[in-house]
């Protein structure tokens, strides 16, 4: 195998496992989500088991990135951003950049009646814009409502849970960085 290729597959396992961190999932609910086991995924992560096809659609889905992305892929030139939703707890995400530095979504939530909304944290911080729909965001101990037009940021080691208002989805701009990166737009006070 030619250093190009080595080096390649080398830079697999500790992108992985940046993906995993920056998304705040441990081995065991990545396992979970992706059906692959815990020894495998760490392996996979630290360099001593080789990148599957096998291995990395499923990934691939779970971090909402493309499969190119995984492998470090070189660029085409072509500025376009090929969008592939990506189905994961009901939401829909459709990539709007690619992975490295703040990353944008278009996040659509249908309603879940009957849902128990279940608050999470995790590495980063979060900024929301509200394209159509009423969204529902609990953060901390705080309920609110947004409605098209409205925009909030948060740090998400502060427990949170997104959801649709009502019986229409909620569409949603949604820009996802690590710790101490902003977007630097701030929502109007009213």
């Amino acid at each position: 195998m030619g250093n190009a290729k080595k080096d390649v597959l080398d830079a697999v396992g500790p992108r992985l496992r940046e993906l995993r961190r920056r998304r705040g999932m441990t081995l065991a609910e990545l396992a979970e989500r992706t059906g692959i086991n815990e020894s495998t995924l760490s392996r996979l992560e630290g360099g001593t088991r080789k990148p599957t096809l096998e291995l990395l659609l499923p990934l691939a889905e779970v971090h909402a990135v493309p499969l190119d992305d995984l492998v470090g892929a070189p660029r085409t030139g072509d500025p376009r951003i090929h969008l592939r939703p990506v189905t994961r707890d009901g939401m829909t995400y459709v990539p709007l950049s690619r992975p490295g530095g703040v990353q944008a979504h278009k996040l659509l939530i249908p309603p879940r009646p009957g849902t128990e909304p279940e608050l999470k944290t995790h590495e980063g911080f979060e900024w929301v814009y509200v394209l159509s729909g009423r969204l529902r965001l609990l953060l901390g101990d705080q309920s609110l409502v947004l409605t098209a037009g409205e925009a909030a940021e948060f740090d998400t080691h502060v427990p949170h849970w997104l959801g649709a208002d009502g019986d229409r989805t909620v569409e949603l701009l949604v820009l996802f960085g690590h710790q101490g990166e902003r977007a630097h737009l701030r929502a109007r006070t009213a």
